[in-house]
């Protein structure tokens, strides 16, 4: 490996294209040397600009580029499960963006995968366990000075769907991330849910059921709840509202710039994850780079992308039939215990 990690990034939307600009202009000790897309044409304008990347229409081809010494993926979830054997295949360090793989037991056989191996590869991209609210919400709940969690409350609101976007693609997309933040900060796992269908908004597009309300049950008898809706029309915004024993907790509150002029006070609401998220994606990638030049694998593992996919199965099942339906894991490989 040379001074700096040389990535290959998979997938040239507007995920990844955010990754290769943050590799490029934001994070230290990385380089981009390889892009792949099947669109060829939008993997080089995100690496436009940038010396010695090599662009291809194939992800193993990426991967096989001179100087790739690890990998992100960043392109559609179910491309995810091949590019992270074809990655450890390879013996490559991988931070895999959400979903890990869209169905559970392909998440599974990742995780299998993994395990044969002996050691860890992947990192899993729930970067909210980056963001500086949740880092201080995760860590004022580990003190145990508010007592035991009871309940989680979250909120998860989009301006608009992108196209193509399905009903079961709020749980399984969307509600992925409060799924891996309540397994984080409670430190138990989700063992059923509920999806409640209120009625849609008049905003979403015919046939897309928004909003959802999702209720999940913890190993340990909490409760987490969120209202996910992704066509309020107004901004992106994610809240969550701790309730424990002896007090409460609630981040999420404000992150757009606050404007005074004449007659009015308003505070401007984010527009995008994008934006919202910026420092949480950017510490996420930094401290993945530089673990991995330590030849180290922190941060979500694939055991979390496995169990997160599997209670988003769940959900999804739930929301087709309307019924409580419970989370069945496999058995947790001796690589993933603490």
């Amino acid at each position: 490996m040379s001074d700096l990690l040389g990535v290959a990034v998979l997938g040239a939307g507007h995920m990844g294209a955010d990754h290769v600009r943050r590799l490029d202009q934001v994070v230290s000790g990385a380089r981009v040397v390889a892009v792949a897309d099947p669109d060829t044409a939008r993997a080089k304008e995100a690496a436009g600009g940038i010396d010695g990347v090599t662009v291809h229409a194939e992800a193993e081809a990426a991967l096989d580029a001179d100087g790739v010494d690890a990998v992100l993926v960043a392109s559609p979830g179910p491309a995810h499960e091949e590019a992270l054997l074809a990655a450890f295949a390879r013996g490559l360090p991988v931070l895999c963006e959400k979903p890990m793989v869209p169905d559970a037991a392909g998440a599974l056989r990742v995780v299998e995968a993994e395990a044969r191996l002996g050691r860890r590869l992947a990192q899993i991209g729930f970067m909210r366990r980056y963001d500086a609210e949740y880092r201080r919400l995760k860590a004022l709940l580990d003190t145990g000075r508010l007592g035991r969690a009871l309940m989680l409350h979250c909120t998860h609101r989009n301006v608009a769907s992108p196209p193509d976007f399905t009903s079961a693609m709020l749980v399984n997309s969307s509600v992925s991330h409060e799924i891996d933040a309540a397994r984080w900060l409670l430190g138990e796992e989700l063992t059923a849910v509920r999806v409640l269908r209120p009625r849609s908004s008049g905003g979403a597009p015919a046939g897309l059921v928004d909003p959802q309300f999702a209720l999940f049950e913890t190993e340990r008898g909490a409760l987490v709840d969120v209202e996910v809706f992704v066509n309020c029309g107004f901004g992106y915004q994610v809240r969550c509202e701790a309730v424990c024993e002896a007090g409460s907790a609630r981040i999420g509150e404000d992150h757009g710039m606050r404007v005074a002029r004449a007659g009015e006070d308003r505070t401007e609401v984010p527009q995008d994850y994008l934006v919202r998220f910026a420092d949480a994606y950017d510490r996420e990638v930094q401290a993945w780079v530089d673990a991995t030049r330590h030849g180290r694998v922190t941060g979500p593992t694939a055991w979390d992308g496995y169990a997160v996919s599997a209670v988003a199965e769940a959900g999804v099942r739930s929301l087709e039939t309307g019924e409580r339906v419970d989370v069945e894991l496999g058995p947790r490989p001796a690589l993933y215990r603490a």
